[in-house]
């Protein structure tokens, strides 16, 4: 019997931001995920992870399918058309940002250098009814620290017009982090009280207009619509001010470049320049299985790819604030640099203790539910090249390294040095045995060939020739230990398993991408590691990972396979391979971690900034490929040197 769900499917959700916070919305009109203070804190609404843990919904009453929904154009503002029996509304959602408003005291969470625009803690929500007459219908049923703490409502205006609610966490869970947040809704509706939620309804008739604010600030919410649709404008005015600033191509492909790069804005934390990795947690690799993580943190190995996609499309500005929150968690405050780990909390923060809980269904009966991330604790040898690279891109067009940077660069550089021989747990964190991974040994080459070239930037021509050396005898060694008789890179040193990590050795010039080796392990992926044409990470029946079960295909590799197919001149393939992929889209054109080739659902976190990421560089790569075919001037998009 075929299993029913009570859940929406994963891409079905709209993902909005304010580059503070960030919320999901269900296809229903329903806010099933939101976070406060930050993406990282405790849910406010979380049925996403549990039917009963919280939700904010606004719609037509009986009517759970919408004719239509859309971004608007350049924004990060949805749009839900609806058709009842009897008439049609519009509905617009936004994450509301406005003029920067720490005017009288500086904020205390911003690092970065302040720009024009800044969030309003404000969640935004505009109705219109354009013909006929609907049932409008609104629910405001938050849940604070993941369904843990009760909540309790009480009037704030002069008559039904506002209402507060907070966390009661005196009652039910000591020293939560949430005690302080108290949310408003402000409307034009005559606003209910019953138990744990707030509750509206009307009767729209053709030309009637509604709005409802839900705010978490001291900022002055808007009284009426025509000041909500000012704050609509200005939201507006801001994403379409902000993208027009990209360099995108002419090109068919132009508006998946636009929404990747919008939900990796979307995906920033503004006041540290942080990217998260996904802002949920828990979502499934594995339909109802065990393999759920809690993306809501700032991984390093991210950084080369954000800086490449941003730099790329002309977003200077938030390369170098995530450049300098690179920098930041590197330094320890006082001049000096310091281990680097995995991952960091969106403020820097080094300890990210997993745990779980036990009282969340979870998506779809997918358990556990886990908050944190105990990843941040693994040894996992690729960082170090993933930061040089990224100082790399960062320093080369300055044609300088600057002083303040070259501590940092030569600790990265002699950690890598020092452990390069060593096992680790990989690109993938496996909770398995650590191994030789020969991915990681790459990435340890990476870390000396670029700490090289820097040297010889920065005038340290010892360094730079002692380090180039060290490159050397790495290259050497993974073509010793990790290629096989057949002369195809292997996962680890002394196995044969095939790893989608592997499709990077081109991107990085490990080797040029006409040897012979580089050619045969792209296509050997490409054949042997893939399910129904899509890529595998590896083969969880031959890679110990510590976990059970299968999962998707990752789209990510998958993206790194169209870049890596253009790097050997299989453009056809490529092309073929990254239109199919573009097929697999949500009807909203975002993507999470994986994807079932069988039946197009996806799964995991959502939306994932590592696969937009590696969409921007292989559609990137394909578009300069075949720009140039006929005029023998083919460029890299991924370039270094």
């Amino acid at each position: 019997m075929e299993h029913k769900s009570a859940f929406p499917p994963i891409d079905d959700y709209a993902f909005l931001s304010d580059c503070e916070n960030n919320c999901l919305i269900a296809r229903n009109g329903a806010v099933e995920w939101l976070c406060l203070p930050r993406p990282d804190s405790p849910s406010v609404f979380g049925a996403i992870l549990d039917r009963s843990a919280g939700h904010f919904r606004l719609g037509p009453y009986g009517v759970n399918v919408p004719a239509a929904r859309r971004y608007l154009p350049g924004g990060m503002i949805v749009e839900t058309t609806w058709q009842t029996g009897t008439g049609w509304l519009v509905v617009r959602d936004a994450l509301v940002l406005g003029p920067w408003h720490n005017t009288d005291k500086r904020s205390a969470t911003h690092r970065r250098t302040p720009v024009d625009w800044d969030a309003e803690h404000m969640l935004l929500r505009t109705v219109k009814c354009v013909n006929g007459v609907v049932e409008l219908d609104m629910s405001c049923e938050p849940s604070f620290d993941y369904h843990r703490a009760r909540s309790r409502w009480e009037y704030t205006g002069e008559v039904y017009e506002q209402a507060s609610c907070h966390c009661n966490a005196d009652v039910d869970v000591e020293n939560s982090v949430q005690a302080e947040t108290r949310l408003t809704i402000t409307t034009n509706l005559r606003l209910g009280l019953e138990g744990r939620g707030a509750y509206a309804r009307t009767r729209m008739t053709e030309g009637d207009e509604v709005f409802v604010a839900l705010s978490w600030s001291t900022l002055p919410p808007p009284r009426t619509f025509a000041e909500a649709a000012q704050k609509m404008w200005a939201t507006t005015e801001y994403w379409r001010r902000w993208i027009t600033l990209g360099q995108f191509p002419d090109h068919p492909w132009r508006g998946f470049l636009q929404r990747s790069v919008l939900t990796l804005k979307g995906l920033t934390y503004a006041p540290t320049g942080a990217l998260l990795a996904a802002p949920t947690t828990s979502l499934p690799e594995t339909p109802r299985g065990e393999r759920n993580w809690d993306y809501r943190y700032s991984w390093i190995r991210d950084s080369n790819l954000a800086l490449w996609g941003l730099y790329t499309l002309g977003y200077n500005r938030e390369a170098d604030d995530y450049f300098n929150f690179l920098y930041d968690v590197a330094s320890d405050g006082n001049g000096g640099t310091q281990d680097l780990q995995v991952l960091y909390g969106i403020g820097g923060e080094r300890e990210l203790t997993e745990y779980e809980l036990p009282d969340l269904t979870g998506y779809d009966g997918a358990r556990p539910v886990r908050i944190g991330n105990d990843a941040a604790h693994q040894e996992q040898h690729d960082i170090w090249g993933s930061v040089l690279d990224s100082v790399y891109l960062h320093v080369k067009s300055r044609g300088e390294v600057p002083e303040a940077l070259w501590p940092m660069l030569e600790r990265q550089v002699h950690d890598a040095i020092e452990h390069w021989r060593d096992p680790d747990r990989g690109i993938w964190e496996i909770r398995g045995e650590p191994q030789h991974f020969t991915h990681s040994k790459v990435m340890c080459w990476v870390a000396l060939d670029r700490g090289a070239k820097l040297a010889a930037l920065h005038g340290e021509e010892d360094y730079a020739r002692k380090w180039a050396e060290i490159a050397d005898e790495i290259r050497e060694d993974v073509l010793e230990h990790g290629v096989d008789e057949n002369g195809i890179f292997t996962q680890a040193y002394g196995n044969d398993n095939l790893d989608a990590s592997l499709l990077m050795l081109p991107l990085v010039r490990f080797l040029p991408p006409d040897d012979i080796r580089i050619r045969r392990t792209v296509l050997a992926i490409a054949e042997h590691l893939t399910d129904h044409g899509l890529v595998l990470r590896y083969r969880t029946e031959t890679t110990d990972d510590g976990l059970s079960g299968k999962e998707g295909t990752f789209t990510i590799c998958s993206f790194w396979l169209v870049s890596a197919l253009v790097e050997i001149g299989e453009l056809h393939m490529a092309r073929r391979l990254c239109e199919r992929l573009l097929g697999f889209a949500s009807p909203l054109e975002l993507y999470a971690e994986e994807i079932d080739a069988r039946s197009g659902r996806h799964l995991g976190n959502f939306p994932q900034a590592f696969t937009h990421l590696a969409l921007i560089n292989a559609l990137m790569h394909l578009i300069r490929a075949e720009m140039a075919v006929g005029a023998g001037d083919f460029q890299p998009a991924y370039r270094h040197s």
